[in-house]
C-alpha cells in the first residue's frame, strides 16, 4: 500500500511549472540584491582604505601627486593646519554577469580620505 502511494507520489509533477516559472526571477532578484550588498561592501572598504591612506600620509609627509591640500586658517601663530584629501578610485566586482554590457559602461567607486596636517612652526 505504501509502496504504490510513494511511486504515485514520485509521477505526479503537478506544480512543477509554476516553480520553474518562479524561480527565474527569484534567481534575478536574488543576483540583483547580491551586486547591490557586494557594491556597498566595496565601497565601505574603498572608504576605509582611502581614510587610512590620507591618516598616513599626514603623519609620515608622503603625498602623492593627486592628493588635495586645503590650508585651515588658526587662530594660533605657532601653528599651521593644512587638510589632505586623497582620492582613490576602483571598479565596481560584477555578480550578475551581462550587467556592466547591459548598462554599457564599468561601473567605479569614487571615495575620498581626509585627515589633518599639523604643521608646528
Amino acid at each position: 500500500m505504501h509502496v504504490k502511494f510513494f511511486r504515485q507520489f514520485l509521477r505526479d509533477s503537478s506544480g512543477s511549472s509554476e516553480s520553474a516559472l518562479v524561480l527565474i526571477p527569484l534567481i534575478s532578484l536574488f543576483l540583483i540584491i547580491s551586486q547591490v550588498t557586494v557594491t556597498i561592501h566595496a565601497r565601505n572598504i574603498g572608504k576605509i582604505v582611502a581614510q587610512d591612506a590620507a591618516s598616513s600620509r599626514a603623519l609620515s609627509g608622503k603625498f602623492l601627486d593627486g592628493d588635495t591640500f586645503l590650508h585651515i586658517n588658526s587662530p594660533d601663530h605657532n601653528q599651521n593646519l593644512d587638510l589632505i584629501i586623497s582620492h582613490s578610485r576602483s571598479s565596481v566586482p560584477s555578480i550578475f554577469p551581462g550587467i556592466q554590457e547591459a548598462l554599457g559602461r564599468n561601473p567605479n567607486i569614487d571615495v575620498t580620505g581626509i585627515a589633518v596636517i599639523e604643521n608646528q612652526r
